[in-house]
């Protein structure tokens, strides 16, 4: 099963496309954290952040995305604009025929460290430890997509299609 994960952002969008394995660590085949100007008008971040989702899944046709819920907070500018860029990117896994799975933050800890209050630090400790990859990335919304797609691959039955 292939993986396509995702930290939800509108400046800053971490994708990780992962491979479940018949090893004891599953594969990063590929990650990165793709950015929308601020200079542009947000209408057209989002439509850029549908463009960039697109290419992606042609190129690595997942079979799944694996996507953070998100959390109340205190700067509503920033979740209600969140919340618009996860639309666009549920929308286009679906046209996609892609399946959906979300999962809040203390789900993605538990699956990651295996405690629901660990710290950011910890989630970004443990995975290296948990996947195959070939680089190792410090971008925080990197690791942040790759724990996410861990947390699919620990929660959900898929078949195995690549070794």
């Amino acid at each position: 099963m292939r993986i396509l994960a995702i930290d939800p952002g509108f400046e800053r969008v971490g994708v990780a496309i992962l491979d479940k394995t018949l090893k004891p660590k599953h594969l990063l085949v590929y990650s990165e954290c793709f950015k929308t100007s601020t200079k542009i008008p947000f209408h057209e971040r989002l439509t850029l952040i549908g463009v960039e989702l697109e290419r992606i899944i042609k190129k690595w046709k997942p079979e799944a995305l694996a996507i953070e819920k998100l959390y109340f907070t205190t700067n509503q500018k920033t979740v209600m604009g969140v919340s618009e860029a996860r639309g666009v990117m549920i929308y286009t896994a679906s046209k996609n025929g892609l399946k959906i799975f979300e999962y809040t933050p203390p789900q993605i800890k538990i699956a990651v460290t295996g405690y629901g209050k660990s710290s950011k630090e910890g989630v970004m400790s443990m995975v290296p430890k948990l996947i195959e990859m070939e680089k190792v990335t410090k971008s925080d919304d990197e690791l942040d997509a790759i724990a996410i797609g861990l947390t699919c691959l620990a929660c959900e039955k898929f078949d195995l299609k690549y070794k």
